[in-house]
């Protein structure tokens, strides 16, 4: 439902103040972490009480004259500024009950210069009918998806390390970097789309579009979207509390900014983790419980130093009992895949690097270093 105004509010407000005191709302699911994040929701006791006791006081409408002032966005955008925006050339069918395969499509840039980009949006056509959108850069040297059609969807693309220009889950914000800081677009390049949909019931297309702020100046860092991840899991029938697990050391100094788990609808809660040599274990991040339908992205209100050689590991918890409510089904076996029935472990980060850094170069910045980390 739409809370733009305050006639619009005024008939949930008992449900918003239940939402608010069982902390389902606004979504936030940061158990613990050892870091601090700038887009932390979760609201304070003080806050909870405001609205409990406006709620319960018949919830009055407070002083007109008090009101802020409406922010006057560009149409449609989240983001202040739009530079740029690009379309899908046409729209996808996505059926009423028919399981869809992942759909991708290859989009031209046209960009004569190299772009840095300081921030970018992916607005979905469908919304309700879009599990995630990702938005990788196919850089003009690369092979992968040569002999593809542009402008027209097509399936299994094979496996790419390119770049990830911004990514749409259920939840999470636009991705805008700290100054200073920027994504590179190559002169040259192409957009290639990851569609994952999950059909409502009701037959639909989605033609979804990316908009792009562009950086004035060159930045100081780079931005690099990395992630670390496992395809060879099997989670038992009945399995309340299945643990996957990944570790991969980084092969060069870099600043972490941002940390994203993805999982389906099994998915139960997942770590991020510093080991130290000695044993030691730094969580940075524990999400508790992980929720399909509020897939969030937690930004670093400051940026981490993460020095080469740092171990990471990643953990997943999965639920595949009938105690889970949006278990599909407590007797499968479960494996990675694609489709919402199916499971996936992939935690992504944010990484900032020099600007002469591309994900080839800080690969091979040293000697021997281990390609879990792509």
């Amino acid at each position: 439902m739409p809370l733009l105004s305050y006639q619009q509010v005024r008939p949930w407000a008992r449900a918003i103040r239940e939402s608010v005191k069982l902390r389902r709302m606004p979504p936030w699911f940061a158990e613990r972490a050892s870091l601090h994040f700038d887009n932390d929701s979760s609201l304070t006791p003080e806050e909870i009480s405001a609205i409990d006791q406006w709620a319960s006081s018949g919830a009055p409408a407070g002083d007109p004259a008090a009101a802020p002032e409406a922010i006057a966005w560009p149409q449609g955008w989240s983001l202040p500024r739009v530079d740029h925006a690009v379309s899908m050339p046409r729209a996808i069918p996505i059926p009423a009950r028919e399981e869809l395969d992942y759909q991708w499509m290859i989009i031209p840039l046209h960009f004569a210069d190299d772009r840095w980009v300081t921030a970018a949006e992916i607005r979905p056509g469908a919304r309700d009918a879009v599990h995630h959108i990702v938005a990788y850069i196919r850089e003009p040297d690369s092979d992968w998806l040569r002999g593809k059609p542009t402008g027209e969807a097509f399936t299994h693309p094979g496996v790419t390390t390119s770049d990830i220009l911004a990514l749409y889950t259920p939840g999470t914000g636009p991705m805008h970097l700290p100054a200073g800081m920027a994504k590179l677009i190559p002169a040259g390049s192409d957009l290639v789309l990851q569609f994952h949909y999950t059909p409502t019931g009701r037959a639909t297309s989605d033609r979804s579009t990316v908009g792009l702020t562009f950086a004035a100046t060159p930045p100081e860092k780079r931005v690099l979207t990395l992630q670390m991840g496992s395809v060879d899991f099997r989670i038992p029938p009945h399995a309340s509390n299945h643990r996957v697990a990944v570790s991969g050391t980084l092969p060069g100094d870099a600043l972490l900014l941002s940390l994203l788990p993805h999982m389906h609808l099994r998915g139960k809660a997942f770590d991020f983790e510093i080991v130290e040599a000695g044993g030691r274990v730094e969580t940075l991040l524990r999400v508790a419980p992980f929720h399909f339908y509020w897939q969030l992205n937690y930004r670093l209100a400051t940026p981490r130093l993460l020095r080469q050689g740092t171990r990471l590991r990643f953990t997943a918890w999965y639920d595949n009992s009938a105690n889970n409510p949006l278990n599909p089904d407590p007797d499968a076996e479960v494996r990675y895949g694609e489709q919402s029935r199916e499971e996936m472990m992939v935690g992504f980060f944010d990484v900032a690097v020099d600007p002469g850094f591309d994900k080839r170069r800080f690969f091979s910045s040293r000697p021997g270093a281990p390609a879990s980390i792509p």
